[in-house]
């Protein structure tokens, strides 16, 4: 038997089906008590479980790991695992991913019906926020670097490391009980079924940024490859400052002096222009291979790195009004540019021994984000005419991921066991985010009216100039195992356990320098701040002052964790030919806890307030499939879950994100959020890959977690609140077809015209009645009705989600044009605690995208041509009412072009 077509089989019948045996087993017929050892051969029992099927049919299986066999053959005609699995799910194949021209996963998951993503790879699973998916690798859990996702962004995940990415909206009790929305589970590329190498790379831009003006800073002469040289590691004197656990205030002027003298480097916080920011590229190696062990078994080997590198230009309009938006207190305009620099790397190794198989992923994702800002603008409410400002930033977010799973899926006859463990650790830092603020008072009487300068002596109604250093900590351990066994010819019976371990360690310190003397009156000190920005703290002329810094950073590190022991049994029953009914129930005990590090200081810190939720679950779920004919479909599902409070969100310490351009504080009276789903769906198969299906979901959510926008220090942030109750329902419609052109002759003999679309229609409201009551900081109990109406869509519903693909695709060889159309339509970002909600409209989106093979050098090569944004959508997040509007995080995007070519050996 030949390498490929073994693997061929084994990722069929192994990969694909995780409980497969038991399943598996009814659709070939074996008789029960039989031992399948003295049956057919691999291939011949494929073959004839395939026979009854039509040729347009057969859908090449993609390749799936997940925990206890979602993905499960019900025994009748059909392999495609969109429609033969017992739940309600999509998949992704590598070649569904390739049709988009996505470089990210994040961005492949738009074009799924009902997803949408926010921000930095944040997926919505019909409306409902990042909070309520669950992202898993391989069937494992990740930790997530992003302080304000709970789930690791999907943005950073390359697809050449998937081969398929499954997206179920129906729980069921295999899954970790937080499933609202739906679950998201990635398999990444295991044993490949022939030898090859894959090089490929690319180069783009978009029309605000490639080869025009931008800001930068120096950083370090590895910035461009995502590494840091040594530049941005702690300070020797801050490091001693802070293992001694004093506080900044109780040290003396030499200390403070020493410290303030190496916080702000010239090289780390000197903006600079850019006069031709170069273009986008990225570059990768893909490599596997497989080796025959023994009589039959097989080792297969799999290996990828790549690098990208991109840069954005941005110009965010930010504004401040009364509570009614008729008068302007802020306006502000900010330049900023990032370059983000994505570098990754996956090894892989899978054993294929008998009908057994080992897998053993290593997977590794820095993500950095190097961002240069200059912001100007106005506060009107400062002085006669209003303050003028402008405040420059530099700094650098570092993302990193390291992960390595063993997965063993063993099969003996009827009988099937699934081991899963892993461990994984996510860090972020942010060091040396450095802000200088320079203010203009535009005061007729003052010297330094008309001057920009940076106020050090502290003046509470000009800008704040700081420094801050930011250290995330996640770890994670994880362990289940699942175990199935066919109880005759009608159920197959399956019971698991879980458990995970989350740990968390953050830091925040930041600090804002002061200065004081005797040499000049206070209101000269200002001319210091007339300097370059590293000069203002490290000048030689400043001997006469006492250089004194500040911590702000009111609550510095914190521990979080999170543990949770989880059991389940289910059964698939098949009480006739056509009907599946998947029931069964989750058991979840979990620990969440956040607690201020009272170690940081020699003396400890009050204020804060500790989280300590300690919940158990029980978690019913069902789904009945029922085939009414060959073609038609229906489906039914009922279930409970829940969903528990990020980490970020529960945590007082405050956080800036770069992406939405604002500040975070956590809510430490968060309490987990529990929902009931109902779904209900027809499914019609036209042959082929051609469908249609519609489906009705309804959820009820109670203690939803909700955003608000508050202000701290005169300084606006969004912060979290549980709303009483809130419901969720809307529709789904879902369709692909291709026509085939081959009766038109000659370049279309062998083209098929293929048309993909989705449609989601979500209502939401939030309930809230007199008397009802919510938790938030520093106060505790508060009317809920001063942070929510009655009647509120939840944050991140859009009542309108829409894809729709026009493609040519030739059926013989690499060749495919597609346009990609995108629509969501308003959804709301944050309550306005009275105010009006914060709104952000993503609008209309078009792309592009063209694949092809060309012959150059004597070997295939595969181009691929990319326009994203056509029509120039830019970003719109603003306040409004009847009569007034506010932009919030409002700027325009460019449209982008890029070019790659890859080739495979």
């Amino acid at each position: 038997m030949s390498t490929g077509t073994r693997f061929a089989g084994l990722l069929l019948v192994t990969s694909a089906l995780t409980i497969p045996a038991t399943a598996f087993a009814q659709d070939i017929g074996i008789p029960p008590g039989e031992d399948p050892s003295t049956q057919q051969s691999d291939e011949d029992t494929i073959d004839e479980a395939i026979e009854p099927v039509a040729q347009d049919e057969q859908v090449e299986q993609p390749e799936i790991s997940a925990p206890g066999g979602t993905i499960v053959v019900t025994g009748r005609r059909f392999r495609d695992a969109t429609r033969s699995s017992s739940q309600v799910l999509n998949v992704l194949t590598a070649e569904d991913i390739a049709r988009t021209g996505e470089g990210d996963i994040a961005g492949a998951l738009t074009r799924v019906t009902g997803l949408s993503v926010v921000g930095d790879g944040r997926v919505f699973v019909r409306g409902l926020g990042d909070r309520y998916s669950l992202a898993l690798l391989n069937g494992l859990p990740l930790p997530s670097p992003e302080p304000l996702s709970r789930v690791v962004p999907l943005d950073i995940f390359p697809t050449n490391v998937v081969a398929s990415s499954l997206v179920q909206k129906t729980y069921s009790p295999n899954y970790p009980g937080e499933f609202g929305g739906g679950v998201i589970n990635l398999t990444t590329r295991a044993i490949p079924t022939e030898n090859f190498l894959k090089l490929s790379a690319s180069v783009g831009g978009d029309s605000l940024t490639a080869l025009e003006d931008g800001l930068t800073y120096y950083g370090s002469d590895l910035d461009p490859f995502g590494f840091d040289n040594g530049n941005r590691d702690i300070p020797a004197n801050l490091e001693a400052f802070w293992d001694s656990g004093e506080r900044i205030e109780d040290s003396s002027i030499a200390v403070q002096e020493g410290i303030a003298s190496q916080i702000f480097p010239l090289n780390l916080v000197t903006l600079q222009k850019d006069n031709h920011l170069p273009a986008n590229f990225s570059g990768s190696i893909t490599g596997g291979a497989s080796f025959e062990i023994g009589d039959g078994n097989f080792l297969g080997v799999i290996a990828t790195a790549s690098i990208k590198n991109g840069w954005r230009n941005r110009t965010v309009i930010s504004q401040a009004a009364n509570t009614d938006l008729s008068v302007l207190t802020e306006d502000f305009s900010t330049f900023i540019t990032d370059n983000n620099v994505l570098v990754n790397g996956l090894l892989g190794f899978g054993l294929d021994f008998g009908e057994h198989t080992i897998r053993w992923t290593n997977l590794y994702i820095r993500d950095t984000l190097k961002t240069a800002r200059l912001a100007t603008g106005t506060k009107f409410e400062l002085g006669e005419t209003g303050f003028d400002f402008a405040e420059q930033n530099t700094a650098w977010f570092e993302r990193q991921l390291i992960d390595s799973q063993l997965v063993g899926e063993f099969e003996f006859g009827p009988f099937s066991l699934d081991l899963r463990g892993g461990y994984a650790q996510t860090d972020r830092e942010a060091p040396f985010n450095a802000t200088f603020s320079y203010t203009r008072t535009n005061f007729a009487d003052s010297p330094l009216g008309s001057e920009y300068a940076v106020y050090l002596n502290r003046q509470s109604d000009t800008g704040l100039t700081s420094v801050s250093f930011d250290d995330l900590t996640e770890k994670l351990w994880f362990g289940s195992i699942d175990a199935s066994y066919q109880i005759g010819d009608l159920v197959t019976a399956t019971v698991g356990y879980a458990y995970s371990d989350t740990s968390r360690y953050s830091v925040r310190r930041e600090y804002s320098p002061r200065a004081e003397g005797d040499v000049l009156d206070d209101s000269f000190v200002p001319y210091i701040g007339l300097r370059r920005p590293g000069d203002i703290i490290n000048g030689a002329s400043l001997a006469a002052f006492n250089i004194r810094l500040d911590e702000t950073s009111q609550f510095p590190a914190f521990d979080a964790a999170l543990k949770v022991h989880g059991a389940y049994a289910m059964a698939r029953i098949f009480p006739a030919d056509r009907l599946t009914v998947e029931i069964g129930a989750r058991y979840e005990d979990a620990k969440q806890t956040v607690a201020l590090d009272q170690t940081i200081f020699n003396e400890p810190i009050v204020g804060a307030t500790p989280t300590d939720n300690a919940e158990n679950y029980i978690l019913p779920a069902t789904t009945i499939t029922w085939e009414v004919t060959d073609s038609l479909q229906l489906r039914a599902a009922a279930s409970k879950t829940i969903a528990r409070p990020q980490f970020r969100e529960l945590v007082e310490q405050l956080y800036f994100d770069p992406e939405s351009n604002r500040a975070y504080r956590g809510n430490p009276f968060l309490t987990d959020s529990q929902l009931t789903n109902f779904e209900g769906r027809a499914e019609y198969y036209l042959g082929g890959a051609n469908r249609v299906s519609l489906a009705g979901f309804y959820k009820k959510i109670d203690n939803p977690i909700e955003a608000f926008v508050t202000t701290a220090a005169g300084d606006t942030l969004t912060s979290f609140a549980n709303a009483p109750a809130a419901t969720l329902w809307g529709a789904e419609l879902d369709a692909v077809y291709g026509i085939d052109l081959a009766d038109w002759g000659g370049w279309f003999e062998t083209k098929q015209l293929m048309l993909i679309a989705n449609y989601t229609y979500t209502q939401s409201d939030i309930a809230v009645a007199e008397g009802d009551i919510t938790f938030i900081p520093p106060s505790g109990q508060t009317d809920a009705s001063l942070l929510f109406d009655d009647g509120d869509r939840l944050t991140g519903q859009s009542d309108h989600l829409a894809n729709f693909q026009i493609g040519i695709e030739d059926t013989d060889r690499t060749e495919q044009m597609t346009v990609l159309f995108n629509y969501a339509s308003n959804r709301v970002t944050s309550r306005g605690f009275q105010r009006p909600d914060v709104i952000e409209n993503p609008g209309l989106t078009v792309d592009f995208v063209a694949r092809g093979e060309v012959d150059a050098f004597g070997r295939p090569f595969e181009v691929e041509f990319e326009v994203r944004n056509i029509v120039g959508r830019d970003n719109f997040e603003y306040q409004a009412n009847a009569d007034n509007r506010i932009e919030i995080n409002s700027y325009r995007v460019g449209t982008s072009v890029s070019l790659g070519i890859s080739t495979e050996f």
